[in-house]
């Protein structure tokens, strides 16, 4: 197991015209035994940094490190990394015990330590049966547990996992993260992880770096991360659905309210962000709630008045998508809640769940200011 150290790393593509930087001062440290998502939507730069810990990708700028060692310049064979790709690029010749065993056959290790380090993996990914199939005998989840086994075998300090689910469906999404959760937690090894599926990120990473335009946006636990999102582009990537964003103003005086565009939602400003929202009375701010802080207005309660334009029944909750005054807003509803397409209903928000983000910057505001 080894640590994961980058300091201002920067990765700069030269081109016709102006350079395109997919990776822009980035600073990331991931320690001994963790497991760290990097997620974000397709050219955020997530995929480049997993090729530069790899050694698949040069660094133009900044410097990394594997555990003591600064591995800028160290060929990726000599880094002891194992990286699980999208691709299983399986040898469909070979059976899954061959294809596991090719690379240390390749080093030359002894018969024996390489059959015992194959059934060894073998067992740990539940697929001893599978062995002696190939890859046309095997299903896409197979396919991957034999790609995973090839990394396994390796007994590398960090494993680096390039979306390696995508190809697959739902279910076998869903069954493959229990599979890797328990590896970790088994192995104790270092892993990065690579997903633009945000439920990945969230049920996976003891922490999660969110990017976007080849910059960090937010590193944090997957809880914190969503409660207390750094700006409204993490706000609106982390979560499903994500956080409803109402754009609005702040009222001067003593006890500020929040106004939105076009009148919707009229709301006080919570008690811990009266002076921070009060220096910002008359400039632009936006609201954030998460659909489970919105509910139906009850008994004397106010509510905002609310369109409802798509009711999505889901079993165990109900999500109603309303509008109003330009406004579009989710709930998520109790699946009892007793709503009408086109019928026009009061909204009510949970104190406790609002977030507020400058107009300007899109950053969080907080107590402080």
């Amino acid at each position: 197991m080894a640590s994961v150290t980058l300091v201002g790393v920067r990765k700069i593509y030269p081109g016709p015209g102006r350079p395109r930087v997919a990776v822009d001062g980035l600073d990331l440290a991931v320690q001994n035994g963790e497991f760290v998502v990097l997620v974000g939507p397709s050219g955020c730069g997530k995929s480049t940094t997993l090729r530069m810990m790899a050694g698949l990708e040069s660094i133009s700028e900044g410097t990394l490190s594997i555990g003591d060692r600064v591995v800028n310049d160290v060929a990726p064979k000599d880094r002891n990394v194992a990286m699980v790709f999208q691709n299983y690029a399986l040898y469909p010749h070979m059976t899954a015990y061959d294809n596991m065993a090719f690379n240390l056959k390749l080093r030359r290790l002894p018969a024996g330590e390489i059959d015992t380090r194959v059934r060894e993996a073998a067992r740990l990914l539940r697929m001893t049966e599978l062995l002696d199939r190939k890859p046309r005998q095997l299903s896409g989840g197979e396919q991957q547990r034999v790609a995973l086994g090839r990394a396994l075998v390796r007994q590398p300090d960090v494993f680096l996992f390039d979306e390696p689910l995508s190809n697959l469906d739902a279910k076998l999404r869903v069954e493959m993260r229990r599979e890797i959760a328990r590896l970790h937690r088994e192995l104790g090894t270092t892993m990065v992880y690579v997903t633009h599926d945000q439920a990945e990120a969230m049920t996976l990473g003891d922490r999660i770096v969110v990017m976007q335009g080849g910059r960090v946006q937010q590193i944090d636990t997957p809880l914190a991360v969503y409660g207390t999102p750094a700006n409204t582009f993490v706000a609106g990537f982390i979560g499903s659905p994500p956080m409803n964003l109402i754009e609005g103003l702040v009222s001067s005086g003593d006890t500020p309210d929040f106004r939105a565009a076009g009148g919707a939602v009229v709301l006080p400003v919570p008690r811990a962000l009266r002076t921070a929202l009060a220096a910002r009375a008359g400039a632009p701010v936006v609201l954030g709630v998460r659909p489970e802080h919105v509910r139906l207005a009850a008994g004397g309660e106010s509510g905002s008045p609310f369109r409802v334009d798509l009711i999505e029944p889901l079993g165990q909750e109900l999500l109603v998508y309303a509008s109003a005054g330009g406004q579009e807003l989710i709930a998520r509803l109790a699946p009892g809640a007793r709503v009408a397409l086109g019928e026009t209903v009061p909204l009510a928000f949970d104190p406790a769940g609002l977030t507020f983000f400058d107009g300007a910057s899109r950053d969080r505001i907080t107590s402080a200011g």
